[in-house]
Parts: C-alpha cells; structure tokens; sequence
C-alpha cells in the first residue's frame, strides 16, 4: 500500500494506492462492517478498475460462500451469507435509463436494510438513498495498482480504513 491513507474528519478515507491484494482485503473489511448496519455502498470507475473485485471481496468478507457472479445481464444478484443475512449486488452498467429500476425491485432493494454494492452507481442518477459510501476506485501509478477512496454520505458511518489493510 502507498500514498497518504488518511482517514480524513469529513469521513473520507484515502486516496490510497493498493496492489489486488491490498484491494481485496480491505474490500472484505468493507463487507465485514457492511452486515451490521445494511450499508448501501456505490461503486465508481472505469472499466477494469477493480469494481467487481472489490464487491466479490466485500461480499467474501461478509459471509457469502458460493458463486458470486457479475449480474452484468440481470442487473441485480441476490447472495446469501453464512450469517442469515443477504447481500445484494448490481450492475448497472448496462442499464438504459434509471427509470428501468423500477422494474428490478429497485425500491425494495433500497428498502431492505441488507448490505447493498452497486457498481456503475452513477448510473441510478437520483435514486440512490441519501445515508451510503461512495467508493472511488482508478488505475494507480502502475498497472498491478489501484486507487481507491471511500467517502461517507448522509449518516452513513466512517467506512473502515486502510490502517486495517496489511500491507
């Protein structure tokens, strides 16, 4: 890991430079603390900047055990945990208007007070729920590296940081 990790008082967190593994552990700290308070976590950046690597890993680190493939053609996937709870996961990258999220349950999903990780969250425009984590990831300064940074929006608490990653 590199770069200045702060944890900042505004509830941003990074931005911090991982290699994949780095990534993907603080991603399943991220999904560890997402089952206890039904987080809505947005995910943001471009193709192949670790989006659903990350989501895979939160989910990991919540408890999810089975397959968990890209609901790039569904929209919207629904995993359960080892601890009795679910986890939702959507793609909307191919999304044609948000208005379409009305017909993938969209309302309820936000509703449900289970974890939620949307990748291409930008795409839902102005239904997203107020209280979430916006989750920046970007290409680093070399190819194996990412960036990422996490900002709490509304009430949403402190995501964890990257003093919980090992480096």
């Amino acid at each position: 890991m590199t770069g200045g990790g702060a944890v900042g008082a505004s509830g941003v967190v990074g931005p911090v430079e991982v290699d994949e593994s780095a990534l993907r552990s603080w991603a399943a700290e991220v999904g560890r603390a997402s089952v206890h308070g039904g987080l809505f976590v947005c995910l943001h950046g471009p193709l192949g900047a670790g989006k659903s690597t990350f989501v895979r890993a939160a989910c990991r680190g919540a408890g999810v055990r089975g397959p968990i493939p890209s609901p790039t053609f569904t929209l919207v996937n629904r995993h359960a945990t080892s601890r009795g709870r679910s986890i939702w996961h959507a793609d909307l990258y191919r999304l044609d208007a948000p208005d379409l999220l009305v017909d993938v349950g969209w309302p309820e999903l936000v509703d449900s007070g289970d974890p939620v990780f949307v990748e291409w969250a930008e795409r839902a425009e102005g239904w997203l729920p107020p209280d979430r984590w916006e989750v920046r990831l970007s290409f680093g300064s070399r190819p194996a590296l990412r960036v990422v940074e996490i900002v709490s929006i509304g009430s949403a608490p402190r995501a964890p940081g990257p003093e919980s990653v090992p480096c």
